[in-house]
């Protein structure tokens, strides 16, 4: 008898630690310097699937304001508090990779919405709970300097924010221009809040490069490139992936005007030949989101919201197979999933994730684009 009570107890505990929907946590920089990524990001969101599966999915969103920090603290609060089954984000490098930490502790697994590969590399024991839509930088740096190689470039200049997503460009971008014998002639950062870099852009003007890379993201990438045109800066200026939004051509207006750079084939949806595998799901997407905020609102950073989604309409199904929503169990299984899933047409490219990758695209995932008249021309 008393060992039945203890059994009915154990279950008792087990069904009440479980619940009867999947949660999860969304953290974005919806307010703060990423505002102009983390709000499609959280647009995005409710376009997603209320059902998964047969089973019940609800999103619990939080504002990092782009503050580390924050982003930190509220990964803590719907992992601790909501008991989230999986955490998606954050929109920024910085707060994406001080996440690690609290997902790997939590073992929770985390889907981040930022573009540094050393969120997701090496895949050790912290990472290993870690996953990613956007490319990364390696990715992207590649396609820039083919571009540049295949241009005439042979020097450049190199101004990127003075944190983990800087860095990472610039010694991604060295690495490829170093294969390329594309010489780096100048170095310089400055902070995303920054309202001058005067200093910085006379230093590039003055050393002459052919071609200038900006190595930043959203609206504060526009204040280079604006400041290098008044200092009269003749040649190229590429931009990253992370300035593939309306607000920065916006904002930027006529000073961002021939910006090259890679984007997620989402971007240029609708220009993408009829043979590309991503053109129906960028299309589909595109459709979706400008119908509810508008012609010319949709953006790359919205789509690795959407690819989140769309990998995880393959993995809840299998992690449900195996264990309830709100346990540890649960959770393991859905990280295993995510891991195990291949073939996802997403609108960025095709993941094929592996114990190794975490990210699971390859080259399919980029084109080369041109800011023209104010919008985002393909280049052949």
């Amino acid at each position: 008898m008393l060992k039945t009570r203890v059994i009915m107890t154990a279950a008792l505990a087990l069904a009440t630690l479980a619940h009867a929907e999947v949660r999860i946590g969304v953290v974005v920089s919806s307010t703060g310097p990423a505002a102009s990524l983390g709000i499609p990001e959280k647009n995005t969101v409710a376009l997603l699937p209320q059902t998964i599966g047969g089973q019940k999915i609800t999103y619990i969103i939080l504002d990092d304001a782009s503050d580390t920090t924050t982003a930190v603290t509220n990964t803590r609060k719907l992992i601790q508090d909501s008991k989230v089954d999986l955490i998606l984000g954050t929109t920024t490098t910085p707060a994406s990779l001080a996440m690690i930490d609290v997902a790997a502790e939590s073992k929770t697994p985390m889907i981040s919405l930022a573009a540094s590969e050393g969120i997701i590399k090496p895949v050790d024991a912290k990472k290993t709970w870690v996953f990613k839509t956007p490319q990364t930088d390696a990715i992207m740096a590649a396609a820039i300097i083919d571009h540049m190689a295949k241009n005439g470039v042979k020097t450049l200049g190199y101004i990127g924010f003075n944190d983990a997503y800087g860095e990472g460009w610039y010694n991604e971008i060295k690495k490829y221009a170093d294969q390329k014998n594309i010489r780096i002639m100048v170095n310089e950062r400055y902070g995303r809040s920054d309202s001058s870099v005067t200093g910085q852009a006379l230093k590039l003007v003055a050393a002459k490069p052919d071609a200038v890379l900006i190595g930043a993201s959203g609206v504060p990438a526009v204040l280079p490139q604006k400041t290098l045109n008044d200092r009269g800066y003749k040649g190229k200026v590429y931009q990253t992936h992370g300035v593939a939004n309306a607000d920065f051509l916006r904002v930027g207006g006529k000073d961002v005007e021939g910006a090259i750079l890679p984007v997620g084939p989402v971007l240029v949806a609708d220009q993408l030949p009829a043979t590309n595998p991503t053109r129906k799901v960028g299309l589909d997407y595109m459709n979706s989101y400008e119908a509810k905020y508008g012609k010319g609102t949709v953006s790359g950073f919205g789509g690795h919201m959407w690819d989140a989604s769309l990998i995880l309409k393959k993995a809840i199904p299998a992690a449900l197979k195996k264990a309830k929503p709100g346990t540890a169990e649960f959770r393991s299984a859905l990280r295993d999933a995510i891991e195990g899933t291949k073939n996802v047409i997403g609108t960025h490219g095709i993941f094929n994730f592996s114990s190794t990758d975490h990210l699971g695209l390859d080259a399919r995932s980029r084109v080369m684009v041109q800011v023209v008249n104010g919008d985002w021309k393909l280049l052949k």
